[in-house]
């Protein structure tokens, strides 16, 4: 529906009509649930409203209700084109509470399965950027390697897009030879697909000129609205969580953090493509390193914490113990230590924090969670206030702003 209003200006100046857009909540090209209202001039945006918590959950709320066991199918649904990332900033937050310190095997394949869910994120997110300048190729192309990722993910837990992968120390089961061996797939025929990708889009002067001076940022207003990730680095502030506060031993990986210029939606693009690349190097050097385990140490997927790790099914329908074990932990029976902690990993989208205060008893007293896309929408008017209403749709690709992470 459009509303026309007229506005009155002053005296002795042309009276001009504005069209009133309701972009969003419910237009394809939102890419989810957001409501943006628009005054037009023309095409031209001269004033933008976003509405902050359009898709309100409560999943803050749900998860203070909630034993820490079962708090993963909460964060899964965050980021949803990310949700492993997600799941273990939560089991990290937990491990810091707990205090428990898990094996070198466990560090490397959980960074593994976080970078390849980078680089499902990344992927969807640059190729979603080409659909909204008019090319579809590209998403096409690159979407059956983000299914080649769920099919990994598939294979470690039996699930592809909201996964529950992971547990508080570790995993639920060990990796599959089958799981490596689609993992040796897919570094094998990424890099050349990726390749391909850059050549349809990188020098491509449609591409280039409609994603070129368009949506920037600078440093320094993205570090004042609290820009992290890919948004950030593109506006040439090379901050990293991985880096800045190591943790999964990234420490022992070898990469870098590359950054853009301008913090347009040029510069977005070139920094998650670059990114894929750094991922693909992070996974090769992790799973190096996973074949050099030998023996039992090669069994090893979960640490010792046998209070927050169920025990096996076949114990369970057998002995009293386990069976005990299992109750207890699922039903948030196990006894959590009161304390305070900040845990964050560097997400797909940028800094994913979690806030945590623990009286003792089943459930978080307090859980906070510090989303990415929260913090970008909050800049969005501004981004596409002055511009063209088509380019206002690539620029909320361009972030990557997912609906899921936008309000508690």
């Amino acid at each position: 529906m459009h509303d026309h209003n007229n506005i009155r200006l002053p005296e002795g100046s042309i009276e001009k009509e504005t069209t009133t857009l309701n972009l969003g909540p419910t237009h394809p090209a939102t890419h989810g649930v957001f409501q943006n209202i628009l005054e037009l001039d023309g095409e031209r945006i001269i004033k933008a409203d976003s509405t902050v918590g359009y898709i309100h959950r409560a999943f803050e709320k749900i998860a203070e209700r909630r034993p820490y066991y079962q708090i993963t199918p909460l964060t899964d649904r965050l980021n949803y084109c990310s949700s492993p990332i997600n799941n273990m900033g939560w089991h990290l937050t937990c491990e810091k509470l707990l205090d428990v310190k898990t094996p070198k095997r466990v560090d490397y394949l959980r960074i593994i399965i976080m970078e390849l869910a980078r680089i499902a994120d990344h992927l969807i997110c640059n190729s979603i950027v080409g659909v909204d300048t008019g090319a579809y190729t590209g998403f096409l192309y690159v979407m059956q390697y983000r299914e080649l990722i769920y099919e990994i993910y598939e294979e470690v837990c039996g699930s592809r897009l909201t996964t529950n992968i992971g547990r508080i120390g570790g995993f639920e089961r060990n990796f599959t030879n089958t799981a490596f061996q689609k993992l040796e797939k897919f570094l094998k025929e990424y890099p050349g697909v990726l390749e391909e990708f850059e050549n349809l889009f990188t020098r491509n002067r449609i591409f280039v000129e409609r994603t070129k001076g368009v949506g920037g940022i600078s440093a320094s207003r993205a570090l004042n609205y609290g820009f992290t990730g890919p948004n950030l680095r593109a506006a040439g502030v090379d901050y990293d969580v991985r880096v800045h506060s190591p943790y999964s031993s990234y420490e022992d990986m070898d990469f870098i953090i590359p950054i853009g210029t301008t913090g347009d939606n040029y510069d977005r693009y070139q920094v998650r493509n670059a990114e894929m690349w750094e991922s693909l190097k992070i996974i090769e050097q992790a799973y190096r390193k996973v074949q050099e385990f030998k023996g039992a140490e090669a069994e090893v997927f979960h640490a010792d914490v046998p209070a927050y790790y169920l025990p096996e099914k076949s114990d369970v329908y057998t002995k009293m113990e386990a069976l005990i074990y299992h109750f207890k932990i699922v039903m948030g029976e196990t006894e959590i230590p009161p304390g305070e902690v900040y845990n964050s990993v560097e997400g797909a989208n940028g800094e994913l924090g979690f806030y945590l205060i623990s009286d003792g008893g089943r459930a978080p007293y307090r859980l906070h969670f510090r989303r990415p896309c929260f913090v970008y929408y909050q800049a969005y008017p501004e981004l596409v206030t002055g511009g063209m209403l088509s380019d206002a749709i690539v620029t909320m690709s361009s972030l990557n702003l997912i609906a899921g992470e936008m309000d508690a």
